[in-house]
């Protein structure tokens, strides 16, 4: 029997491939049974528009589609750098110089083949601000770093009919278990928050109504030297601080949560 093979008994692949896309109602049959069936449709029908899809909102992007959105819109003019790979959802060595939303579009559909998945690879801010009609979103996620750009899409998004959840700064932290939600007016301890409201406040432009917000008071100073180039600094970005991923995801799924949890306790939300 030297040399041969016994294969008796066992069928000719005993590791059959799996189906190339399998049906929706099997990839989100865990959270249907946790969610039920009549928020399940909820969550397809809502239509969802993230700003800004780096550290953060690559992760509430994929937390969105992992759990039945199929209609999102993803909004970002950054390609994807080598500094993003620690983070990002869409950065690999492979992916280094794509667009990040249309890398990240690719990720998406590769979950749930089935999801409309709109890309707009430019930046949101008071030039381009006409050009989003935010009321024909049911949720606007802000995961914008550009100070400048935040405030005007906190202006905007507070102003419209669409639920309006923002994410503060998730730099200079490493302790997940201190993110915390709420209101825009009651964040404390965090550096970009102050920024936003003694701005806003400057400015005498205050936004229309109140938003939660994800933050984390911990402030920790950069213990290492800045190697970044030049030309990654864009936007004019409040910092250039380190960042995990084992924060900045946390920040995205809960982001992400938000929705959801607000789509499963609105059952008489007009969509």
């Amino acid at each position: 029997m030297s040399g041969s093979v016994w294969t008796a008994g066992w069928p000719a692949d005993p590791f059959p491939a799996c189906p190339m896309t399998p049906p929706s109602k099997e990839i989100f049959n865990r959270a249907e049974l946790l969610l039920g069936a009549d928020v399940m449709e909820r969550l397809r029908a809502v239509r969802v528009v993230v700003f800004g899809v780096g550290g953060v909102g690559s992760w509430c992007a994929e937390g969105l589609v992992r759990s039945g959105v199929t209609h999102l819109t993803l909004v970002d003019a950054d390609v994807v750098a080598p500094s993003n790979i620690n983070r990002q959802r869409m950065a690999t060595v492979d992916t280094v110089g794509r667009p990040k939303v249309e890398v990240l579009k690719e990720m998406l559909l590769d979950i749930n083949p089935e999801a409309s998945i709109e890309t707009v690879y430019t930046r949101f801010n008071e030039a381009t601000a006409a050009d989003f009609d935010l009321d024909s979103y049911d949720y606007v996620i802000d995961a914008i770093d550009a100070l400048k750009d935040k405030m005007s899409l906190i202006l905007h998004a507070s102003a419209s009919r669409a639920t309006f959840f923002s994410s503060m700064g998730a730099a200079c932290k490493i302790d997940p278990t201190r993110i915390r939600v709420a209101s825009f007016w009651e964040v404390r301890g965090c550096p970009l928050g102050f920024m936003l409201r003694k701005k806003l406040r400057r400015a005498g432009t205050l936004p229309e109504k109140d938003f939660l917000c994800v933050y984390d008071e911990e402030n920790l100073p950069n213990r290492g030297i800045d190697t970044a180039l030049p030309e990654e600094l864009k936007f004019d970005k409040v910092g250039h601080n380190g960042s995990l991923v084992t924060v900045t995801a946390p920040f995205g799924f809960t982001l992400a949560g938000l929705v959801i949890a607000d789509v499963t306790n609105s059952p008489d939300r007009s969509l």
